[in-house]
């Protein structure tokens, strides 16, 4: 492998080009993976695809403008990114601790990129190139586009444009929109004349150049009430579709933020072509370090994009839509055909998926003409009577992998929507599923169980998962298999009490499973979730909402999860007691946790 096979990261790298200037920097947050799971390689590669000059700066040391000088003064642009995770989250747990680990960067090391990379980026650009255009992207610019709720400052904080002081923001997953922004500014536009393009959001201090938009309440009207915020926030969510949605715009200060119609979804064809880029689908060698994160996707397939199972903690229906863009099977097999002979390649495919594995088709053939049906969604609360339940193409592409020269197993490891599955025929793709592409442990998610914290997470009830547990045993026992389901559950998303956590202690109890680890809630930019833990209300309906903000309530929560754990015993006592349910103290097959000693007549057995 040579360096040279890398879009250049120093000036020698560009000299062996013979390049005496770049047309657009890159700047990530972070390490230069070239796999076309981190936006920064797609993007790159895109645009040397149109035939432009592209360097790679990636973490720079942002305490002064030096590392940013190194490649010199890009003729059109600078394009920045935090990278593949909003830094706030990659750098802070739940309960705001610093993390140990940046799965992103060299060895895992933290400290190589700064809080608020986006903006921290920006600055120190324009120190550097001063007026020249700059354009951020990636999911942490995304899905701050707006005046948002910052869980980790715990207040409102402007759009990312305004702080980072960039000309354009590309929100969503950016091929499309990089392109005409490209081939723009090397056409000699000045980059405040492009206002109008899909999937982007500007600043202006008129709306003269605007129709047929949604004014939503402005940044200072959120920012002192939480019922315009979710008035807001309920806009915003429901116009994220290329088809029918419309151009929204907040006003800031003295001027606006707009947001563009999202940009059209594409096309197989082109799905096709950013795929089948010559990524080198590893690190960069300067590394002395692994980049942990390379390691589950490095042998693995992204069939599809998009998702329309509707969870609303999840903010992909911001970025990346509800509408399912897929590769064509002939691309995804070529790909397959290329790893196979990577020499470390063991014969193992990790997975082969997207957001969630088992949608590869558009939920309707009504969505490609009008778009998603606005103020419903496709599986919640009921399966929509339009939705198709299609698993054929799928199964057919997973057959004609494992099939394969060279292909050992093929796993599937993306989320699996079990809802989906159950609301249609599912023995021929849970049993090929069962036989061919699980490897004693199939992970789902059901999240939770009490029907109130589900139905605010936009999930399928107890009952649904229920049922296709029974069937995962079933058609198991059928193969003669011994396999078993690994369901992540989360604690303390808004709407759940102590009560309702209690109530999912007692299923695990029933299931006979203890999680090692439980996922607390973090409210992350961009989720409907987030703006119910924010306001207290839910946005779509404007019903009140109850929120565990404390962090004694959320580790009682996380506690009652993990029960068994002789550490959590206390914790669990005083959730236990909190909720007024004592009954389950004792020594009955049916209570959590035993009575400290001297008190076994203390609590009821009979349930409150």
């Amino acid at each position: 492998m040579k360096d040279a096979d890398f879009l250049p990261v120093n000036k020698q790298d560009m000299l062996r080009r013979g390049w005496d200037q770049l047309d657009f920097l890159c700047i990530t947050g972070d390490a230069y993976v070239d796999h076309p799971s981190f936006g920064t390689a797609i993007i790159s590669r895109t645009l040397e695809n149109m035939g432009f000059r592209v360097g790679i700066i990636a973490q720079p040391d942002w305490r002064n403008a030096k590392d940013f000088n190194k490649l010199g003064r890009p003729r059109y642009g600078v394009l920045v990114t935090a990278g593949n995770l909003d830094s706030m989250l990659a750098h802070y747990t739940a309960a705001k601790h610093r993390r140990k680990k940046d799965m992103y960067s060299p060895g895992g090391k933290m400290g190589l990129r700064p809080d608020r990379a986006t903006s921290v980026y920006c600055h120190r650009i324009r120190e550097a190139f001063g007026k020249i255009p700059l354009i951020i992207g990636g999911i942490e610019a995304s899905l701050r586009r707006f005046a948002h709720y910052d869980y980790w400052d715990d207040r409102v904080r402007r759009s990312i444009l305004v702080d980072a002081r960039a000309n354009i923001l590309v929100y969503g997953m950016g091929e499309r929109q990089i392109k005409e922004i490209a081939r723009r500014l090397a056409d000699g536009e000045a980059v405040d004349k492009l206002h109008n393009i899909p999937g982007t959001t500007v600043k202006s201090d008129t709306l003269n150049n605007w129709k047929d938009y949604i004014e939503v309440p402005s940044y200072s009207e959120i920012v002192i009430d939480k019922e315009k915020f979710a008035q807001a926030f309920k806009v915003q969510y429901q116009e994220q579709d290329p088809i029918r949605g419309k151009t929204v715009v907040q006003r800031h200060d003295e001027g606006y933020i707009i947001q563009n119609q999202p940009a059209m979804t594409l096309t197989t064809e082109e799905m096709d072509e950013v795929y089948g880029y010559p990524y080198m689908r590893t690190y960069h060698p300067c590394y002395e370090s692994d980049v942990p994160a390379i390691q589950e996707v490095r042998f693995s397939i992204v069939s599809h994009r998009g998702c329309f199972g509707g969870c609303s903690f999840c903010a992909l229906v911001s970025h990346q839509g509800r509408i399912i863009q897929s590769r064509s099977r002939q691309s995804i097999l070529k790909e397959v055909e290329l790893l196979t002979k990577l020499p470390d390649f063991k014969g193992y495919i990790h997975d082969v998926g997207g957001p969630t594995a088992n949608f590869r088709v558009p939920a309707c053939s009504q969505q490609q003409n009008r778009g998603t049906c606005k103020g419903r969604q496709c599986l919640f609360p009921d399966p929509c009577r339009n939705l198709k339940y299609d698993h054929t193409d799928y199964l057919e592409l997973l057959r004609a992998i494992r099939s394969m020269p060279g292909v050992k197993k093929v796993f599937v490891r993306s989320g699996l929507r079990f809802d989906y599955l159950m609301a249609g025929d599912y023995k021929e793709f849970l049993t090929e599923l069962c036989e061919h592409h699980v490897s004693g442990q199939l992970k789902v998610a059901p999240e939770h169980v009490s029907k109130q914290v589900t139905a605010l997470m936009g999930k399928s009830g107890r009952a649904v998962y229920e049922r296709f547990m029974r069937a995962f045993r079933q058609v198991n026992k059928q193969l003669g298999k011994e396999q078993y389901l690994v369901p992540y559950f989360m604690s303390s998303h808004p709407g759940c009490g102590l009560k309702e956590a209690v109530e999912l202690a007692e299923f695990m109890r029933d299931m006979n499973y203890q999680p090692e680890q439980v996922q607390d809630f973090i409210p992350t930019p961009g989720s409907l979730s987030t703006a119910m833990y924010f306001t207290g209300l839910n946005p779509l309906t404007g019903e009140k909402i109850y929120i565990p903000r404390t962090p004694q309530e959320k580790t009682l929560q996380r506690a009652l999860l993990q029960y068994r754990n002789p550490k959590n015993y206390h914790l669990v006592l005083e959730a236990l007691r909190r909720a007024g349910r004592t009954d389950l103290i004792g020594y009955d097959a049916n209570c959590l946790i035993r009575p400290l000693a001297g008190a076994a007549g203390k609590y009821s057995t009979k349930k409150r």
